[in-house]
């Protein structure tokens, strides 16, 4: 016999669509997919594309980096980051250089990486800008704001 269950009892939410925590998966899994698919036809993985955003943005002034900082700036573990990098190299969108003192190893774009970035980067934004559309300007900036709070206050949990 099925046992139905009273969600008054477990849940503090009367449905789901008032769920933070739900609505966030469902809007999160849409907007990947987008992205996802557009960067599958430039045979980039979304955590390879936001590695290589981030190594792109970090390094853009010439500045030699570290895998835990790109994985601090990209809110991925040093393990993700490191494999990430690993298929990076191997597609040659990455090297990685030693560093001055010999203990580690800087990533750095390549040619083919960066030219990659400079196709893919437009594209990334061209669907967040289809995706978000609905939304005006003050709800978008809203949502930013939110966002950037929600981020500071996973990085102070984590700590």
């Amino acid at each position: 016999m099925k046992k139905s269950i009273n969600f008054k009892e477990i849940s503090v939410h009367d449905t789901p669509d008032r769920s933070p925590g739900f609505l966030l998966w469902h809007v999160s899994t849409a907007w990947r997919g987008s992205i996802e698919m557009m960067l599958k036809s430039m045979n980039l993985t979304h955590p390879q594309f936001v590695i290589l955003a981030t190594l792109g943005w970090l390094t853009r002034k010439g500045d030699r980096v570290t895998q835990a900082l790109i994985g601090k700036m990209a809110g991925l573990d040093p393990n993700t980051v490191s494999q990430i990098i690993r298929g990076l190299e191997q597609k040659e969108l990455i090297m990685r250089e030693k560093s001055s003192d010999g203990r580690a190893k800087n990533p750095i774009l390549t040619m083919k990486g960066s030219d990659i970035l400079k196709r893919a980067l437009p594209a990334v934004e061209t669907k967040d800008t289809e995706f978000f559309h609905n939304l005006t300007a003050e709800e978008k900036e809203c949502m930013i704001s939110i966002f950037q709070k929600l981020i500071l206050k996973s990085a102070e949990i984590a700590e």
